[in-house]
């Protein structure tokens, strides 16, 4: 981070699979690749303070707020959101909207997370649903891509508006006045792919956002860096983390193999 003032983050140490065994090792990293970042760290403090105490530089700069209530992973995130006063989760997104911290983070469950943020933090004016993005390494550099779940049924606008989001997170992530974005599609040609592609085509190439369009990109492109952002709906980004987190893994065994 190039400002050197300090940033505190909102904290969900249960959410994850294993909690704060893996979370607070997680924020630990964190804090040494940023020591300008302050931790306010929502979770059971009866397993978090054991776990703190082995990172002391870590522990110089949180403050852990107790709550023995937390969200799961199996939970609907209807059910999670009826029941989730007093949660980790909750408690960790309040945090924000009351101003205490900057950003939240929580590994747990990621349709109650994005269906309480929704609620408490409401989305920017324009942007009418969230999205998951992640960060897609590639042959000549990082490429963000969105939406990876959230939502699996999306029109022309909603493709549009992540476009914007996903242009906004590149110039800080990866530090470019002007990102480059795509539309992920079955082909370069503009008569390709569903309405709502070609709808979201005609009106990027038409419209001043915080980047520029490069036009349709393919599977095969998302690990090429052909571009800086690539945009599609929850179904078919979902498939390509998934597919990506699969050929890691066989990849890994084959190398071990050997």
């Amino acid at each position: 981070m190039s400002d050197t003032s300090p940033i505190t983050i909102a904290f969900d140490a249960m959410g994850g699979d294993y909690g704060p065994q893996s979370t607070i090792p997680g924020a630990h990293m964190v804090h040494k690749k940023n020591p300008n970042i302050r931790f306010m760290i929502f979770g059971d403090q009866n397993k978090i303070y054991p776990l703190l105490s082995r990172y002391k530089s870590l522990e110089a700069v949180s403050k852990v707020i107790h709550t023995d209530k937390m969200i799961y992973s199996d939970d609907r995130p209807s059910a999670a959101l009826r029941a989730s006063k007093g949660t980790s989760m909750r408690m960790a997104i309040e945090a924000v909207q009351n101003g205490e911290a900057r950003a939240v983070v929580s590994s747990g469950n990621t349709g109650a997370l994005m269906a309480m943020a929704k609620m408490i933090l409401k989305p920017l004016p324009g942007i009418h649903r969230p999205a998951i993005a992640s960060v897609f390494p590639g042959t000549k550099g990082d490429t963000i891509m969105l939406d990876l779940g959230a939502n699996v049924l999306v029109d022309a606008e909603n493709l549009v508006q992540f476009a914007v989001l996903g242009a906004v997170f590149a110039k800080a992530h990866k530090n470019i006045a002007n990102p480059s974005v795509g539309l992920l599609n079955v082909g370069s040609e503009d008569t390709k792919g569903p309405d709502h592609v070609r709808g979201a085509a005609e009106i990027l190439s038409k419209v001043d956002f915080p980047g520029h369009y490069h036009g349709f990109v393919e599977g095969n492109d998302i690990m090429e860096s052909v571009v800086d952002v690539i945009v599609t709906d929850g179904y078919a980004g979902n498939i390509a983390l998934k597919t990506a987190e699969g050929v890691g893994r066989v990849t890994t065994g084959f190398s071990r193999m050997r």
